[in-house]
């Protein structure tokens, strides 16, 4: 999968991918944005490891944001199970100094259209750490809907704080 965007392109992780993966992932500023499995420090061992998993599974895509012909963030869906087969959580983050800019917005309605269009799925959604306003506008801009908050659901650098939940939903 390949989608080619006005401010990037979203594409498979490649193995020349891991410098830029480590100089641009290991950034304390996106850690405590996301969720545990991404390290801190973001080591070459790492950024190894991620590029050999990370296009192992079609149906479960995980991409690199490329900007200016390097890898310089990632975004995936992890799709439910059981009861939530048609559901599927989006996860994004980006290099600090190309926040702002709309690139992650425009990652994820590109993969949030790509996803309705070529799974079996009612609905995209997102938890947003308490302390991220930057994220919570990315998905509005995006078309997700602020559906509420989960009181105190996540403990990520050494506090207990809440998720601030968003989705799309096919119409």
């Amino acid at each position: 999968m390949r989608l080619e965007l006005s401010q990037c392109t979203l594409r498979p992780w490649q193995s020349n991918d891991v410098a830029a993966l480590v100089r641009h992932a290991n950034n304390r500023n996106i850690w405590r944005n996301v969720r545990d499995r991404f390290p801190h420090p973001y080591t070459q061992e790492a950024a190894e490891m991620w590029v050999r998993v990370a296009n192992h599974n079609p149906y479960e895509p995980a991409l690199a944001i490329e900007v200016g012909g390097e890898a310089v963030g990632g975004l995936g869906l992890i799709f439910g199970r059981d009861i939530d087969w048609r559901s599927a959580e989006i996860g994004y983050w980006l290099s600090e100094e190309h926040w702002g800019q709309g690139i992650v917005t425009e990652a994820v309605q590109a993969l949030t259209q790509y996803a309705f269009a070529h799974f079996d799925l009612a609905r995209i959604w997102a938890g947003v750490f308490e302390w991220n306003p930057g994220s919570m506008r990315v998905l509005e801009k995006a078309g997700f809907v602020r559906e509420g908050v989960l009181r105190k659901a996540a403990t990520k650098d050494g506090q207990t704080i809440d998720v601030v939940m968003y989705a799309i939903v096919r119409d």
